[in-house]
């Protein structure tokens, strides 16, 4: 009886985080923040105490938002009206997780921006040098990968909703693309602003999710930098 009850306990941990990450953007945006920097763990050599620090960060900023959410769910269900100290409560607990978030954020450049810079600066030097004809062909792999995504995911068209944004991806493939192989700063801001402008215009239109036009946006910035860094 005592080890149901303790598998029921996990089980209901499970169904809770579950629900959260079906439930909550902002949860869902964490998740496919940690994996992404979990991910860049296999490629730079961190030490023990980096990796800890990461796992402990990660964690605090998950564990927030669940809390937020409890807080929130608890609070929907005692009050049906408008109450100050409700808002406060809500507020304070979407408070605890914005701190989480910008601490998470200074522990990542911290622990990796060094390392990024010092690999960067050589594989821009390469990819300034490439064949144009290369140019073209990150567009045609993004493109192609964004399809199967999309395939694979069972929502929209190849042109038209789903997950991830096809117009999002590209939009910041080409920006990403002209990050690297230019010099000019205002060509850049001015590449990601249209990019930007790209994404927001598929939410206004009410053809994508924020979250899919976020993911889009990632998919193409970070397809585009790993296949110039194959290729270079």
């Amino acid at each position: 009886m005592k080890i149901r009850k303790l598998v029921d306990s996990f089980n209901y941990a499970i169904e809770g985080i579950i629900y959260a990450v079906r439930t909550q953007r902002n949860m869902r945006i964490h998740m496919a923040a940690a994996l992404i920097v979990l991910t860049a763990c296999f490629f730079y050599d961190l030490s023990k105490t980096e990796l800890l620090i990461l796992a402990i960060t990660i964690t605090m900023v998950l564990a927030a938002e669940l809390i937020n959410t409890a807080v929130e769910s608890a609070i929907d269900a005692t009050t049906n009206y408008y109450h100050p100290l409700a808002k406060i409560a809500k507020n304070t607990a979407a408070g605890a997780v914005l701190v989480t978030a910008i601490n998470a954020a200074i522990v990542g450049y911290i622990i990796f921006w060094d390392r990024f810079t010092n690999i960067s600066f050589g594989v821009i030097t390469k990819i300034k040098q490439s064949n144009p004809y290369m140019l073209f062909l990150v567009l045609v792999i993004v493109c192609m990968t964004t399809i199967i995504v999309k395939a694979i995911y069972g929502e929209g068209t190849p042109l038209r909703g789903g997950m991830p944004s096809g117009h999002s991806a590209l939009a910041f493939c080409i920006a990403t693309t002209i990050a690297l192989i230019t010099e000019e700063p205002l060509s850049i801001m001015l590449s990601y602003l249209l990019a930007f402008i790209v994404a927001q215009s598929r939410v206004d239109s009410e053809i994508h999710s924020i979250l899919e036009v976020i993911m889009g946006a990632i998919f193409g910035t970070l397809l585009t930098l790993f296949i110039f860094r194959i290729f270079s």
